[in-house]
């Protein structure tokens, strides 16, 4: 028995996380002793986020710290994004300043208290408001300078943003096309209505946040595991469906579909699709069988509008399998056989729901057309060493 209060409490709340984890699968996924491994990992992605809650997050000294990403992988983060959370005392001033830089989406959006859960069901509370970095007006040298309140400061002129005095947090995205090409924004955030420094924080306020982990961590590791085989359940395997995740913490503007994938190691998809006339971004991902994005950073399993060019005659095509077929637009299953298709349009003139067709790998160069250029396993090395050194690049703290 320790003589801290709250450590037993803390390590006993996550001592059967995993097991949580796989209740929420197939028998048959239980038993997997790959999908064991991968669920604890999974569990400690969601620990490990809390802790770093619990050890940073400061409402009156905040800062913009790493949520999600490659490497703490709950919520199915999205290949281009980098995510950042701060903590809000509500009614609070806040003061938010950086270089704006040249991402194609970087936005702040709110969050309030999370909803009780019903079970079953995921709901991450209703959409709050959202804001746009890139709206802001910045100096010759790219700097904005931006209030966050409830009111206007009395007398200030300068950019401001209503904030929503219910909300406790802010959620960044900053989401790149052109990786490597494309300048992050930098951020910083202050309050203003406290003194500036911060005195030694309370014993009760350290013991509250260790508390908080278990907590979190059990809401947010199972959410979406059971993902994959709901949509399986419903049919959609090798096929794709409209999904609406303004539930579940979905930016206004931005349509999905996604459906469940089953490969062998000598077969492909095919996803075929129109591309809307406007669109500010698109997208496509995988995801492994608990729902976790197919490491992007190691292997060629994400692809955007930059990335995936379309075809002459209008339509865009993306094979996915998991042996290289030679061509542009390719998404690796990475080894696993089974998972999730996902794909997004953001602020888009139209919303069409690609269509999926499965064929012998060996038939997938005389179903593209004949000016679909060859990739030779030397190019495709390279071009996952690029990837990975561009994206080992973006700042992730």
């Amino acid at each position: 028995m320790t003589s801290v209060p709250g450590w037993t409490e803390f390590l006993d709340g996550l001592r059967d996380l995993p097991d949580r984890v796989l209740a929420r699968l197939p028998e048959s996924q239980q038993q997997d002793p790959q999908i064991r491994q991968e669920a604890a990992r999974l569990a400690l992605s969601a620990v490990v986020a809390s802790g770093i809650d619990a050890l940073t997050s400061d409402p009156d000294h905040p800062a913009f710290l790493p949520q999600i990403s490659n490497y703490i992988t709950i919520g199915q983060p999205n290949a281009d994004t980098n995510y950042r959370t701060t903590k809000l005392t509500p009614g609070g001033t806040y003061r938010l300043r950086g270089r704006r830089g040249s991402m194609n989406q970087a936005v702040i959006a709110e969050s309030g208290p999370r909803p009780k859960q019903v079970e079953g069901s995921v709901n991450l509370g209703a959409p709050r408001p959202v804001h746009d970095l890139n709206a802001l007006s910045a100096d010759a040298d790219g700097h904005y300078d931006v209030i966050l309140s409830p009111e206007r400061p009395e007398g200030y002129t300068g950019d401001w943003w209503p904030l929503d005095p219910t909300s406790n947090g802010l959620l960044v995205r900053l989401v790149g096309s052109v990786w490597g090409k494309e300048v992050e924004p930098t951020l910083s955030i202050d309050r203003l209505d406290i003194a500036a420094p911060r005195p030694r924080r309370d014993a009760a306020v350290l013991e509250a946040n260790l508390r908080a982990i278990p907590g979190f961590a059990s809401f947010i590791a199972p959410l979406l595991v059971d993902r994959p085989q709901k949509l399986r359940t419903e049919g959609y395997i090798n096929k794709l469906k409209a999904v609406d995740f303004s539930q579940m913490g979905g930016l206004k503007g931005q349509f999905y579909y996604e459906g469940a994938y089953d490969l062998a190691d000598d077969e492909a998809l095919l996803i075929e699709t129109t591309v809307p006339e406007r669109y500010a971004y698109r997208s496509v991902i995988l995801t492994n069988d608990i729902y976790e994005t197919t490491d992007w950073y190691n292997n060629h399993s994400s692809l955007n509008g930059a990335q995936a060019p379309v075809d002459a005659d209008g339509i865009l095509r993306i094979i996915v399998s998991a042996r290289d077929p030679g061509v542009p637009n390719w998404l690796d299953t990475a080894g696993f056989t089974t998972g999730v298709i996902q794909g997004r349009w953001v602020d888009c003139s139209s919303e069409p729901v690609p269509t999926v067709r499965k064929l012998a790998l060996a038939d997938v160069r005389a179903a593209l057309p004949a000016a679909t250029p060859q990739v030779s396993p030397r190019e495709r090395e390279t071009i996952i060493r690029d990837r990975r050194a561009a994206l080992q690049q973006r700042p992730l703290w």
